[in-house]
């Protein structure tokens, strides 16, 4: 259970995150709002790491920095695009559609890493779907 634990917190501070950034976006731009945001973040990760006393950076494997890297250009598209959103809608709206990526996010490990879909896993992905939505659209 402490996957729910780290899981729960990460809720938590995207939450905090919504809120934060559409009082930070408010009034410039949206791709300055994310870079900065970003600058923090890698700012404060790197410190994280370093207290953490991750070493290894060197022996790391080429096909993990690959994944990484897309994966870092993916957060940066995310970022950008929930920048600009936010920047033009009502947080209240805005969060919900982006967290439909949890749907995709079910979709895309059945498709690309083999996770079985199972009937409770299918009847939630159709109830948060439906449920952001719902959130938007009112």
């Amino acid at each position: 259970m402490d996957w729910l634990l780290w899981a729960l917190l990460s809720a938590a501070f995207a939450a905090m995150t919504a809120v934060l950034a559409k009082l930070g976006v408010t009034g410039i731009d949206a791709n300055l709002a994310t870079a900065i945001r970003t600058s923090v973040v890698v700012v404060f990760t790197w410190w994280i790491a370093g207290i953490e006393g991750a070493r290894g950076v060197t022996t790391i494997p080429g096909r993990s920095w690959m994944w990484l890297v897309l994966s870092g250009l993916a957060t940066g598209l995310s970022w950008l695009c929930y920048f600009h959103a936010l920047r033009v809608g009502p947080a209240s709206r805005v969060a919900p559609i982006d967290k439909l990526s949890v749907v995709l996010v079910i979709v895309f490990a059945a498709l690309f890493l083999g996770e079985r879909i199972t009937p409770g896993k299918a009847v939630g992905v159709l109830l948060m779907a439906v449920g952001a939505i719902v959130i938007a659209a009112e």
